[in-house]
């Protein structure tokens, strides 16, 4: 069960003025599931994206750097869940490169104007037929409202769907933000989610727009691990459609381009946060803050050396305060010149370790109290620098063992 994700419902998701979306179930992933889906944009919409940077990555991840890298005006994304079109060769590029054809010709577009993503499982055929099967039924449900459908027709081992709005006024107009992200296993992006689409009615430069995609990545999507593995097939998409009317957004330093890059981080954290809270098998919700770095980058590797940890997540799985092994991922986490005699620990209140060592007052007692919550903090005082940086992640339970031990069956 997921660990105290809130239920959305359709009701709570609000349209964005020039984006329509419609699903179809397709058999790709099972029969009677909701696997195909079609966001539609209107002409004038800016898209920006970023994606996984394994070496491995899959064919519609190709794809889609190519039609965005051509400066295409895109008019539409398809996403089809049940298989990744990863490892698949020339034949995976073929098929992606279909699938853009078949969408174009449905909707009246040049291939180029079509981004294809795909997940599910890797060095598997993609079902062509079965996609351009269910091309047409997509296309026949497209609307506005349709963004809790969507969200379904993303999941794959999730539990629950994943979306969130936001609105807020910036220059005298009110603006839509609206979003929908997919995962739950393979999670440790460099760059985003395993699938993440945001989309807003504002006015956004492209310049603007692709600095926001990645700054809001990086503070979010690129915040997070289930397991440590980086999927083929991470790819997070923004959206400025410009339907909300005003001044096209052109300034980095104005007040109203942090309003929107603040308003769009805050979603992307929150569906980050859900795919960490709907983790496979997850029982604890864990955020590790690591302060007092040198850099961005020293304060992140502490804090995901803690987080990917095997012996750290099943310890927190067991509710044992085994804190040690926190210890030993701090010391693991490439700081050569750290001193440890001048790292603090933390279990939410609970002073742990201080000068490197167990706290005068730390009693196991204490400890087990707060790794019997179901959301717990770990904060690491480094004292050596300002930077402080948060990463978001959960434990290790028999079941996430289950899970990917089971999955193709």
């Amino acid at each position: 069960m997921p660990v105290d994700l809130s239920v959305i419902s359709e009701a709570s998701l609000s349209p964005v003025n020039g984006v329509r979306l419609g699903y179809a179930e397709a058999a790709i992933k099972k029969p009677g599931k909701k696997d195909l889906l079609v966001i539609s944009l209107e002409p004038g919409s800016r898209v920006a994206g970023v994606f996984t940077l394994n070496r491995f990555c899959a064919a519609p991840v190709l794809v889609c750097k190519e039609h965005l890298g051509k400066q295409s005006d895109i008019r539409a994304l398809v996403v089809n869940t049940g298989n990744a079109n990863a490892g698949t060769g020339e034949q995976g590029l073929a098929r992606a490169h279909q699938t853009c054809e078949e969408v174009a010709r449905l909707l009246g577009l040049m291939p180029n104007q079509v981004l294809p993503f795909s997940t599910g499982v890797i060095m598997e055929p993609l079902p062509i037929d079965r996609v351009i099967a269910g091309l047409p039924a997509c296309i026949a449900k497209l609307d506005a409202a349709n963004w809790f459908n969507a969200a379904q027709a993303i999941m794959t081992t999730d539990t629950a769907p994943k979306a969130a709005s936001r609105k807020v006024t910036i220059g005298g107009k009110l603006i839509t933000i609206t979003g929908i992200a997919k995962g739950a296993g393979m999670i440790h992006p460099n760059m985003a989610t395993m699938l993440g689409f945001v989309a807003t009615d504002a006015a956004l430069s492209q310049s603007l727009l692709e600095s926001l995609t990645k700054e809001a990545a990086n503070k979010s999507f690129n915040r997070i691990t289930v397991d440590g593995d980086t999927s083929t097939n991470d790819s997070f998409i923004v959206i400025a459609t410009g339907k909300a009317g005003g001044d096209e957004i052109v300034n980095a330093a104005s007040a109203e381009y942090t309003q929107l890059k603040q308003a769009i981080t805050e979603l992307s954290i929150e569906l980050a946060q859900a795919i960490i809270r709907d983790g496979e098998g997850a029982t604890k919700f864990m955020t590790v803050t690591v302060a007092g770095g040198k850099s961005e980058d020293e304060s992140a590797s502490v804090a995901f050396a803690i987080a990917h940890s095997p012996l750290v997540k099943t310890a927190f799985f067991a509710s044992d305060p085994n804190l040690g092994r926190i210890l030993a991922a701090i010391g693991y986490a490439g700081i050569d010149d750290l001193d440890v005699s001048k790292i603090s620990l933390y279990l939410d209140d609970v002073l742990v370790v201080e000068n490197g060592g167990r706290a005068v007052n730390y009693r196991e007692e204490d400890g087990q109290r707060v790794m019997k919550q179901s959301e717990i903090t770990i904060r690491v005082e480094l004292n050596r620098g300002a930077v402080t940086e948060t990463v978001w992640t959960c434990d290790f339970s028999y079941d996430y063992v289950k899970i990917n031990a089971d999955y193709r069956s």
